[in-house]
């Protein structure tokens, strides 16, 4: 492994090796960031920045009046600092999530990318939470500076079974988050587009920012068996008897569909919603979560 450039662990066939799951976050965080310029967080600290135009509203004791008596406008200092927030990681742990064509199954995929995130949100000083979800809460760890590892030794430790109703479970996470704070859903999202809408406006009314990381296998897009046979639903275990070629004409559009309709709600309710195919590397959601991260560090 020393020989193996930090980056290429974005890739999930080499990710798959790693049975180590804080080893395997490190790495993929270490490489995600190798070359990338530093973030700047603006906030508090004694660390300079820059100055912006003064806005209504404004701190008047973070005017820089030297610059006034120069320029005879009002600007502001702005300082580098660490956020801190709380971030909770709800996973999706149903029985759909057990599902691989390729090296890794959803949920595995999922466990690393939650893995990787909450690291690199400790590296930010934030709080970091999980939520296991089925049909109900299975797992809760709370938000926490000091809960990294209690999440990693949960992640390492779970396994994807059962039906899932993510709907009833983020309405719980709702009741249950009293700060408000960023939410972030990691599943296959095979709910309906309304009921998963109405979930997560619930969060946003209540102050979360939510972002929702929709994981497909590239075999459910793509339906790509020939031969008939029975197929078995992974969460009722309802069995029936297909074939396949005289349905995927007819089963790739109503995917594309469902997706089109879950893209569309979420940003109707303004939640970032990305698309992450579990054969494509880490570094697309990464960079995806750390920009809406950094996005809501500003102070305006």
């Amino acid at each position: 492994m020393t020989g193996i450039a930090p980056a290429a662990f974005l890739d999930p066939a080499l990710l798959s090796g790693i049975s180590d799951l804080p080893l395997l976050a490190r790495t993929v965080v270490d490489g995600f960031l190798h070359g990338l310029h530093r973030s700047v967080r603006i906030g508090t600290s004694v660390d300079f920045a820059e100055h912006r135009p003064y806005q209504p509203g404004d701190d008047l004791r973070r005017i820089d009046w030297r610059v006034y008596g120069r320029t005879d406008r009002f600007y502001l200092k702005t300082y580098e600092a660490d956020t801190n927030a709380d971030i909770l990681f709800v996973l999706d742990s149903s029985g759909s999530m057990d599902f691989a064509s390729g090296t890794l199954t959803k949920f595995d995929y999922g466990r690393f990318l939650v893995a990787s995130l909450a690291w690199m949100a400790q590296r930010q000083g934030d709080r970091v939470g999980l939520v296991l979800a089925t049909d109900d809460i299975v797992e809760w760890v709370p938000p926490s500076t000091r809960h990294l590892n209690l999440l990693l030794h949960t992640l390492s430790h779970c396994k994807a079974t059962g039906e899932g109703q993510l709907p009833r479970v983020l309405e719980k996470v709702t009741q249950l988050r009293g700060r408000s704070g960023m939410v972030v859903l990691v599943s296959d999202c095979y709910e309906d587009p309304d009921a998963l809408r109405r979930a997560v406006g619930s969060l946003r009314t209540r102050g979360h920012d939510v972002v929702v990381f929709h994981l497909s296998d590239p075999a459910e897009v793509e339906l790509p068996y020939d031969a008939p046979g029975t197929f078995e639903d992974a969460e009722t275990g309802v069995r029936l008897p297909l074939k396949p070629e005289e349905l995927r004409t007819r089963y790739r559009d109503m995917v594309v569909e469902h997706r089109r309709a879950l893209a569309e709600k979420m940003a109707a309710a303004n939640v970032d919603y990305q698309l992450v195919s579990t054969d494509a590397p880490l570094d697309g959601a990464l960079r995806s979560y750390l920009d809406r991260r950094l996005m809501g560090t500003k102070v305006r």
